[in-house]
């Protein structure tokens, strides 16, 4: 029997020729992550147990993104926290405030991470790296604490679940619409613990940013990890940027699948998540109705150039409806200068849009766009909880940046081809 992309990658960090799915392996870890929110707790524990030095401190990063610039006392004293073990380990990767960008865009723009790797964040969205062809996945911050001591982790196999793409997607269409379309279809509990693995031909017409959209919703569905196969795009990508050498994996044709689904990528139109969870799915174009208070165009998932790009090609002359206040959140310092560059910032501020520093902010209902009682938003992060923006009383649509731009400039959720 063949292995899959994920269980090459395990296989292949446990020093093992094959895993199964369900066995548990002790596997080497190539990057362990932590963020200003779940590394301190990490941090304390790392002491508690005795340990006084990381495993290697090319391999340990830290950043403080969530609350990037401090917003509060108890903020600041979180960041404090890593700026001083990072300083204590020397570790080679560490951001902060006016260099820091959201975790997951930064760490594959900087090229921290790359093809093969296995990674282990305290973070729920690390497996947007698979992506890149990496095995990803999020962990508590007691086992992010060990593998900062030991560079080891402790794995159960996952089942892998296939997710096909085939065909030309539509305007305005891209890998936001894609996850939601499979969340909306199998619900956030169908992948529980298994691999997401995309393929297909529209799968490998679609650019490095929308795939890392894709794999970073992995989460949303329950995944264990998201994961596309490494091609010309992602080694395109990858030139120039990655940091050390990769290894491109691909799943074998007899690989084992417990489920498989097909998407035609031309009947998937602009998509929205309804509150509150992302598998509450329907087009764009059914909302209507739907006012708005605040749209929110940044984060992990959609805060890329390219997305900003495409919410300033709408925005591009036009003004935010008077009920809206829109927030442009670039994920990266250098996402935000490339962005300046072009002129995007500009049309973002004649469109009375506020443009804020690269941050998580109001996706984890953190600072910087928080929604009063009442409030609706629409966002292109990846959660809408009940108060994952504010209050508990509030509610967030979920939408790829060219719906939340045309929705801030009617002030209703629209659909782009509808402005």
């Amino acid at each position: 029997m063949g292995q899959t992309i994920t269980e090459k990658i395990i296989a292949a960090h446990s020093g093992r020729e094959s895993v199964s799915p369900g066995e548990f392996v002790y596997a080497r870890v190539d990057i362990a992550l932590g963020n200003d929110i779940t590394a301190p707790i990490a941090i304390h524990e790392f002491r508690a147990a005795g340990f006084r030095k990381v495993f290697d401190p090319a391999r340990v990063v830290l950043l403080n993104d969530h609350f990037t610039p401090n917003k509060d006392i108890k903020s600041a004293e979180q960041s404090k926290i890593l700026r001083d073990f990072a300083r204590e380990q020397n570790l080679k990767y560490f951001w902060d405030c006016g260099r820091v960008g959201v975790e997951h865009a930064l760490l594959p723009e900087q090229g921290v991470v790359v093809p093969g790797d296995l990674v282990i964040g305290a973070d729920s969205h690390t497996c947007t790296y698979g992506a890149l062809g990496a095995f990803a996945t999020g962990v508590g911050s007691t086992d992010f604490a060990a593998a900062m001591a030991a560079g080891r982790v402790w794995l159960k196999v996952p089942e892998s679940m296939r997710f096909t793409f085939t065909g030309k997607r539509r305007r305005w269409v891209g890998g936001k619409d894609f996850i939601l379309a499979v969340i909306g279809k199998i619900g956030v509990s169908g992948a529980l613990y298994r691999a997401m693995e995309f393929d297909g031909d529209a799968i490998a017409e679609l650019p490095m940013d929308d795939r890392l959209t894709m794999c970073n919703m992995a989460i949303e569905a329950g995944g264990k990890n998201g994961i596309v196969a490494p091609d010309e795009i992602t080694d395109e990508y990858e030139k120039g940027r990655a940091q050390r050498p990769g290894r491109n994996y691909e799943s074998d044709p007899d690989a084992r699948y417990p489920a498989s689904h097909h998407f035609d990528a031309a009947g998937i139109p602009p998509l929205v998540a309804c509150p509150h969870l992302p598998e509450n799915v329907k087009p764009a174009s059914q909302l209507s109705d739907i006012a708005i208070d605040q749209v929110v165009i940044g984060s992990c998932t959609n805060g890329r150039l390219s997305d900003l790009r495409l919410a300033a090609g709408i925005l591009k002359g036009r003004k935010a409806h008077r009920n809206v206040r829109l927030i442009i959140l670039p994920a990266t310092p250098e996402i935000y200068k490339k962005a300046m560059a072009e002129g995007l910032l500009g049309i973002f501020a004649d469109a009375e849009g506020v443009i804020g520093p690269p941050t998580c902010g109001p996706c984890l209902g953190g600072h910087m766009g928080i929604l009063a009682a009442g409030e609706r938003a629409i966002a292109t992060t990846n959660r809408n909880f009940v108060g994952r923006m504010g209050h508990p009383k509030s509610e967030v649509y979920l939408s790829n940046p060219a719906v939340a731009a045309a929705s801030a400039v009617t002030g209703v959720i629209t659909d782009p081809d509808n402005l």
